[in-house]
């Protein structure tokens, strides 16, 4: 099983162009700290911007936030970026003439359903700004404990 990475890097953008806001904001440079490609990180940087989420103008390497971290919840990242937005996914090629293969779609529905919601809830309920004074606390104990 593959797992989607989208939203963790989604963040990361985000975060990265809000922490560096006077920095190397290119592409090059989000991608190192992602570990990732300069391409995979403009096609995520354009999700975010026509969700809103981030404001770049043509010809100029400074994008910014398109509201405050306060105002991004988790929530809004993960409609923004991620394709599929279902968290759990229903074997659709089962035996319906199992007492378990034709039933389980229809009861692991309405389940999954619950779950879904009740961690779309969860994701609105976070924001940008909580996940980055997360990034800058943790990078602060990091500090203090090489120090030691």
């Amino acid at each position: 099983m593959k797992f989607s990475s989208k939203l963790s890097d989604g963040v990361h953008i985000l975060a990265y162009v809000d922490i560096l806001r006077d920095g190397d904001l290119s592409s090059n440079a989000i991608a190192s700290s992602i570990e990732s490609n300069p391409s995979l990180v403009r096609r995520m940087m354009s999700r975010l911007k026509k969700a809103g989420l981030l404001m770049s103008q043509p010809g100029k390497v400074a994008p910014k936030l398109g509201r405050s971290a306060k105002e991004i919840s988790l929530l809004d990242v993960y409609r923004a970026i991620e394709d599929n937005q279902k968290l759990l996914h229903i074997d659709e090629k089962t035996n319906p003439q199992c007492i378990v293969g034709g039933n389980i779609q229809d009861t692991l529905t309405g389940i999954y359903d619950r779950i879904q919601a009740d961690a779309e809830d969860s994701m609105s309920q976070i924001s940008l700004q909580q996940i980055i004074d997360g990034i800058l606390e943790n990078n602060e104990k990091k500090k203090l404990s090489n120090l030691n």
